[in-house]
């Protein structure tokens, strides 16, 4: 019997040190909530989360210009990779900050007190006498952002579905973990798991299919395929269409939007801040690397179905956004019209394109970040002030918040002097050079529809009277005042110098196959 010999795949251990890094503390993570008693655990886990996400950041930043392969070929760090991973480590920062934040809310914490408890039960209530606190969150964020590093490097569908699991299980629980609206939580936890289980399906039935035709789940692997094979066979069309599917949901883009306005409902703002930046990022990094790396050679083929999704995602985020009367779910559907808009920057295909995407995700995420920031801070007897009626008058009675939130709005709108107009112009000169002309022109259309509703929000915060229970902003401690001056500062200053960042990304133009 020929029993073969295993050849141990080299790895670049110093490439991947920022994964090994964010990895290695959740998991020691783990350790701190059994071994770590309950007064000093939370102290622990916040130097570990801040200490880990610093470092990586260190390593990210002190590979500047390295392209390589390791793994076998299963992981990538070229340019694209590397600026992804600087976003996620910095947004993830920031939204550690939020979720650590234990002055804004009476009870000293946005996270119920036992996420076992039954909402109203008796142990709910011992457990939130006693002041006991949350402190699984912190290794479910550190595995989350671990799984996102990897997705956005990862080279083959076996390893990108691994990361999606990574990313994605810790959110679902971290969604149901809020202390107030228990219920709309747990409800908005169990929808984000059930259809990010389809999508999972959906991605792993795709690659399992792709690997059928081609022989390969390597990303340049099922690119060679595809030259080699002229006539494309159905398993090539249809494991293609279904692993799209898969990270279409990730993304929000319509039809596979439903679980975005109930998650980012039901979720603790911190969570729904830091899920909307980062997750969108690492879900567009990875549908950047597929598209233009594996199917690259056919993009006449999967051109017509994005331009389709595109349109739909676009037109549907922004018209449902206008009826909306609670702010959390306003930001829901607006997310699903900005991944409308970054998707014009994958159709056009090219080196343009995959920089104004980059651009544009960074853009957003900081933008999303802060705005999620404030609305943590606006709150009424009951906890958090959503509804939009609430904030009326908000801008006469404080100024500050008021006029930041407005910048926050003014960017997503894609208004001069603030990093969303710059975002928006990249991806729609991309587009137009890429021949998508008439793509531009409906995304202008429901750029215009979308401003409707962004600038609602700052009609009512300076010109309708207070409402009869009006919202009052809380005073945050030193964690959400970074993540908040941070995200209005990149917001500003990437919309009058955005130089240095479009420089950064042209140089990371390219994807490393």
């Amino acid at each position: 019997m020929n029993t073969g010999t295993f050849n141990p795949p080299e790895i670049d251990y110093l490439a991947i040190a920022p994964i090994l890094i964010i990895f290695g503390t959740a998991v020691l993570s783990v350790l701190v909530e059994a071994f770590v008693g309950r007064t000093a655990r939370r102290p622990v886990q916040l130097v570990l989360v801040i200490g880990s996400l610093l470092v990586a950041l260190y390593f990210v930043i002190s590979q500047a210009g390295t392209r390589t392969i390791t793994a076998n070929g299963a992981l990538v760090i070229d340019g694209p990779a590397l600026v992804l991973w600087g976003a996620l480590l910095v947004l993830s920062l920031l939204g550690a900050m939020l979720m650590a934040e234990r002055t804004l809310d009476p009870s000293g914490d946005v996270f119920a007190a036992r996420a076992a408890a039954l909402p109203g039960s008796e142990d709910e209530r011992q457990f939130t006498q006693r002041g006991w606190v949350q402190t699984e969150v912190w290794p479910l964020f550190l595995f989350s952002v671990s799984g996102m590093l990897m997705f956005v490097a990862a080279n083959d569908l076996l390893l990108m579905f691994v990361a999606l699991e990574v990313m994605s299980l810790p959110l679902y629980l971290l969604a149901g973990m809020a202390r107030r609206r228990r219920l709309l939580s747990q409800e908005s936890a169990l929808k984000y798991f059930l259809l990010g289980a389809f999508s999972s399906a959906f991605f792993l039935y795709g690659a399992s299919l792709l690997y059928g035709f081609s022989g390969t789940v390597s990303l340049p692997g099922i690119a060679e395929a595809i030259s080699a094979k002229p006539s494309q066979g159905p398993l090539l069309i249809l494991g293609m269409a279904l692993l799209v599917v898969g990270l279409l949901f990730k993304v929000g883009a319509v039809p596979f939007h439903q679980w975005t306005p109930d998650v980012y409902q039901g979720a603790p703002s911190a969570v729904t801040g830091f899920m909307a930046a980062t997750v969108k990022i690492a879900a567009f990094g990875a549908l950047l690397r597929v598209m233009y790396v594996a199917f690259g050679g056919i993009r006449w083929d999967w051109e017509p179905m994005l331009w389709v999704i595109a349109i739909l995602t676009m037109f549907v985020g922004s018209i449902v956004a206008l009826v909306q009367t609670d702010i959390k779910r306003m930001l829901a559907y607006s997310s699903i019209a900005q991944s409308g808009f970054i998707m014009l920057g994958v159709i056009a295909a090219s080196a343009e394109g995959l920089s104004a995407s980059l651009f544009y995700l960074i853009a957003y995420g900081f933008g999303t970040i802060g705005a999620f920031a404030v609305i943590s801070m606006v709150r009424q007897s009951g906890g958090e002030a959503t509804s939009l009626s609430a904030w009326a008058g908000l801008g006469r009675t404080s100024p500050v918040i008021g006029a930041v939130f407005a910048v926050f709005m003014l960017s997503l709108a894609g208004i001069p002097l603030t990093s969303g107009f710059v975002a928006k112009f990249g991806v729609f000169a991309a587009a137009i050079e890429s021949g998508d002309t008439w793509l531009v022109i409906a995304a202008v259309v429901a750029s215009i529809i979308a401003a409707f509703f962004y600038v609602r929000v700052i009609v009512l915060m300076y010109f309708s009277a207070p409402a009869k229970e009006p919202a009052v902003v809380a005073v945050p401690s030193a964690f959400t005042t970074i993540a908040l001056a941070a995200g209005v500062t990149v917001t500003v200053v990437l919309g009058i110098i955005p130089q240095p960042l479009l420089e950064l990304v042209a140089n990371a133009d390219v994807f490393l196959r």
